[in-house]
């Protein structure tokens, strides 16, 4: 079974975190930050990875310990999830419209991190959240996920719109990316012999 839990703890924050990759995109997510708590749902829901966070953060400093914090603890748990990767499609990649924004995610499993982040936010927040911490995120989730992750805003004038379709786009780019392949089901999808 492709699950995992992953439970991190420093002075700043303690997250559990577990996925099941061939889920249903159920979610249980409770962060404390109520605008990443619904990011972190749509990231469930359209990668059809069921997903359960529980954070306690720091937050009466801000946001940001919790946000990475839970972005690593994530990345974590689709490394081992993905175990040695037999059988997956590896690479995934999305167009998502949201109203006025429109972005562009694609994505490596490829056990190299690197993110590419081409997008800016008209506004400095969201509510209360911070628009710099959805950056923050996708940088460990990808670090921490081996993820080659491409962002691109190609449209967009309203904030939450924007950070929603980022993390849409993404959610869909990863459900393909994390898919098995029917037509390598026992190969890994690398010619080097290993990911």
């Amino acid at each position: 079974m492709r699950k995992a839990t992953i439970t991190r703890k420093t002075a700043e924050t303690k997250i559990e975190v577990t996925l099941n990759l061939d889920g249903t995109g159920q979610y249980d997510n409770r962060t404390g930050v109520g605008f990443f708590d619904h990011m972190l749902d749509q990231l469930s829901r359209h990668s059809l990875i069921d997903l359960t966070i529980r954070a306690d953060g720091d937050l009466h400093i801000d946001d940001h310990h919790t946000v990475e914090d839970t972005g690593i603890a994530i990345g974590q748990a689709l490394v081992r999830a993905l175990g040695d990767k037999i059988g997956i499609r590896r690479y995934g990649s999305f167009h998502l419209a949201m109203d006025d924004a429109l972005l562009r995610a694609a994505l490596d499993l490829s056990g190299r991190p690197y993110l590419i982040w081409n997008v800016d936010f008209p506004s400095p927040k969201i509510g209360t959240f911070d628009c710099e911490l959805v950056r923050e995120f996708f940088q460990a989730l990808s670090t921490h996920g081996g993820i080659t992750l491409h962002i691109d805003r190609l449209h967009g004038i309203n904030s939450h719109h924007i950070a929603e379709a980022s993390f849409k786009a993404v959610a869909r780019a990863l459900r393909e990316a994390v898919e098995p392949d029917p037509r390598m089901s026992d190969a890994l999808p690398s010619t080097k012999g290993a990911l």
